[in-house]
């Protein structure tokens, strides 16, 4: 990889958060570590949950389990590294190592959008077609989707590994980012027309494509709701969907954002808080999000917490 001087590059600075240095940077990274670890066990107890409670041995929570994998995975990928940068003031990759981060975190972000579509499709059979539900979503079903989710991400995103190891780098080698993101590479390559346009095609089957699964998935679970006869048989129906719409929305929106609007300046300073949201923030909050609106895992953590205090 040589730029236009022919000079070997072979590292690249990640600036992590400039404005944030001394004590506020000891303070952030504390409390990054706390979201990280908490992250990691509220995501742990709900994997481990599905696989032992018989009454969330369904669909529905076989998917959420997988949701939770992924995003421990996702956030494993992005922050021990961005705990060093944050600690450091800003730290220093090879350029291998960042292409290798941005290709994992690409792959394993692409495995999570085709999953939200996937869970969108079973919630529209669950309430479109419940006489049939059971029989069409079965295990072999679900481990099939599963399987094609984790594929998918890592054969989608072949084409931007192959294109990052030929990208040429110019002008300053740092990265405005807390991590390796695709969309800052842009600043750094003599080509930035070319990835620019490559990041918006190949978000089209990673992002739009599923995002309008999706939609059309909860247009058909919204018209059957709204032909539900009784309000308490609505409210009961939409509640099953509502957790996972409020995911999909935050997941999906904070996406095309980042990848399918050009950023440039300006733009990348807002880009990076957005991906601050949804790669530290929205997987603390989406198992929370779960258990809280989903009937069937408050009683199963009511009946664990009551178990554990009368333990005591």
């Amino acid at each position: 990889m040589d730029n236009g001087n022919h000079t070997l590059v072979t590292e690249l600075l990640i600036l992590g958060f400039p404005d944030i240095t001394g004590f506020k940077a000891i303070a952030f990274f504390i409390l990054l570590l706390i979201s990280y670890v908490l992250t990691l066990m509220i995501n742990s107890l709900v994997m481990v949950l599905v696989s032992i409670k018989p009454q969330l041995h369904s669909p529905m929570y076989f998917f959420l389990q997988q949701l939770s994998l992924v995003e421990s995975t996702f956030l494993t990928l992005i922050v021990p590294n961005m705990l060093r940068v944050v600690w450091l003031e800003g730290a220093t990759i090879s350029v291998i190592g960042c292409i290798i981060q941005t290709y994992l975190y690409c792959a394993v972000g692409t495995a999570e959008c085709h999953l939200l579509a996937v869970m969108a499709y079973d919630r529209y059979l669950a309430i479109c077609n419940p006489l049939r539900y059971n029989t069409i979503m079965n295990t072999r079903l679900q481990h099939r989707l599963v399987i094609y989710c984790w594929v998918a991400g890592f054969l989608l995103t072949q084409v931007t590994l192959n294109f990052l190891c030929q990208i040429e780098f110019c002008g300053p080698h740092v990265i405005n980012h807390f991590f390796c993101d695709l969309v800052p590479f842009v600043e750094l390559t003599c080509s930035k027309l070319a990835l620019q346009l490559e990041i918006i095609i190949i978000s089209i089957p990673i992002i739009a494509i599923p995002f309008l699964l999706v939609i059309i998935s909860y247009i058909c679970v919204f018209m059957t709701i709204f032909g539900i006869s009784s309000s308490k048989g609505k409210k009961k129906t939409f509640s099953t969907c509502s957790s996972h719409l409020t995911v999909v929305t935050m997941y999906y929106g904070t996406l095309i954002t980042i990848f399918m609007v050009p950023a440039d300046g300006y733009t990348l300073t807002i880009n990076k808080l957005i991906s601050f949201l949804y790669i530290v923030v929205t997987p603390l909050f989406n198992p929370i999000i779960y258990c809280l609106r989903n009937q069937e895992m408050r009683v199963v953590l009511n009946k664990l917490f009551l178990k554990e205090i009368k333990k005591k």
